[in-house]
């Protein structure tokens, strides 16, 4: 049997110890890509959603009735919110499931805080990484306005922020005007989930 010589056998070992770093190396960067690329979905199908959204929206208002985004959508565009100051603007989806949440502000059904007289309370939910990032930027007194497909403009300012976990949310109080609660999980750089919310408060100021 052929013997090489000490040297050439120690090269191959230290040559085939790079190949094998080499090829880790290059199956890690293939994993990180792999794992940002999917990281990027949310954000990126939020962002295209917005788009089809835009135009549904605008059909809705000019039909007078909410108009799909797309033929095999289970939700519709009620509504959109804007706050000016943070030059934000996005479409809110009748339906208030997670489905429905990676593609916008989706709108639950509103609530009373008790009293038959008491102001309505609406709540939208969305994502903190996607369309809620804004939630905490805002502060007390920032107008929040919502316009509906139907022409109806109505205008909120933000009164209070609370920070509760999702099965103790609740009205705060007994609210003599019409509310709008914008919830999104919490804390705001994370990225597990968890079991708290961040909710912003806003009375209704006007509306036209």
């Amino acid at each position: 049997m052929m013997r090489f010589p000490i040297w050439m056998r120690a090269g191959a070992r230290v040559g085939g110890g790079r190949a094998a770093l080499r090829a880790l190396s290059l199956a890690v960067c293939a994993a990180g890509v792999a794992i940002a690329a999917q990281g990027a979905v949310v954000p990126l199908k939020a962002a295209l959603a917005q788009v089809l959204l835009d135009r549904a929206f605008a059909q809705s208002v000019a039909d007078g009735r909410p108009v799909r985004p797309w033929p095999w959508a289970d939700m519709e565009p009620v509504a959109r919110i804007s706050v000016a100051r943070l030059g934000v603007s996005d479409v809110v989806l009748s339906s208030g499931s997670g489905q429905a949440m990676a593609f916008g502000p989706t709108m639950l059904p509103p609530t009373t805080g008790g009293r038959a007289d008491s102001g309505a309370v609406t709540v939208l939910a969305a994502h903190r990484d996607t369309h809620f990032t804004f939630v905490k930027d805002l502060r007390v007194g920032d107008e929040i306005v919502e316009e509906h497909v139907d022409g109806r403009v109505q205008r909120y300012r933000v009164v209070a922020f609370q920070t509760v976990r999702w099965d103790r949310f609740a009205v705060p109080g007994d609210p003599a005007l019409p509310m709008l609660a914008l919830a999104t999980c919490y804390p705001f750089d994370s990225t597990a989930p968890g079991p708290l919310r961040r909710v912003a408060w806003a009375e209704r100021v006007g509306s036209g």
